[in-house]
C-alpha cells in the first residue's frame, strides 16, 4: 500500500458582515472571513492537503474562485466533493492534523464540533482528525485580529 502526505495552508481577512465559519462550524464572533465561498480557511487548508497528497492539484484547480457556481459555497461541501474526487483516483484519507491560527475568538470550546464536522466530510471518524488552535501572541496580522490562517497535513493511502 502506498501512503502519501499533503500540506495545505490558507489565509483570509476578517471583515464585518460575514459569519465566521471554521471547519464547517459557525463560531460566534463579531466578524467573519472574506472569501468567494464561506471563507472557511481551515477547510480550505484541509482540501489543499488532501488534493496535494493525491497529486491532484489544489483547491483553485477544482473549485476556482472566478466560477460563480462556488460563490457563497459551503466549504465542507467542497471537502465532501474533494473526498469523492480522490476516491475516483483510488485514494482514501487516513488522518488529518490541522491548526487554526487566530488571536480571537477563543476556539477551544468549538474544537470537538470542528473535528466532528471535518470527520463527516472526510468520511472518517473523529479519532482520525486532530484540530488545534493557537495564537501568535499579538504578532502579525492574526495577532492584530485582521485575519485567520489555517494549516493542515493529510495522510492518504492508495486503495488499489
Amino acid at each position: 500500500m502506498t501512503t502519501r502526505f499533503g500540506l495545505g495552508v490558507d489565509v483570509h481577512p476578517l471583515v464585518d458582515g460575514r459569519n465566521l465559519v471554521l471547519g464547517g462550524v459557525a463560531i460566534p464572533h463579531d466578524k467573519g472571513l472574506a472569501g468567494h465561498s464561506d471563507g472557511d480557511v481551515l477547510t480550505h487548508a484541509v482540501i489543499d492537503a488532501v488534493l496535494g497528497a493525491a497529486g491532484l492539484g489544489d483547491i483553485g484547480l477544482h473549485f476556482p474562485s472566478d466560477d460563480q457556481q462556488y460563490e457563497g459555497a459551503v466549504s465542507v461541501g467542497l471537502l465532501t466533493q474533494t473526498v469523492a474526487i480522490i476516491a475516483e483516483a483510488n485514494w482514501r484519507v487516513e488522518y488529518v492534523d490541522a491548526t487554526i491560527i487566530a488571536e480571537r475568538p477563543i476556539l477551544r470550546p468549538h474544537i470537538a464540533d470542528i473535528e466532528s464536522s471535518l470527520a463527516d466530510a472526510l468520511r472518517t471518524t473523529t479519532d482520525s482528525v486532530n484540530v488545534k488552535a493557537t495564537t501568535t501572541d499579538g504578532l502579525g496580522f492574526t495577532g492584530r485580529g485582521e485575519g485567520i490562517a489555517g494549516m493542515a497535513v493529510a495522510t492518504l493511502s492508495n486503495i488499489r
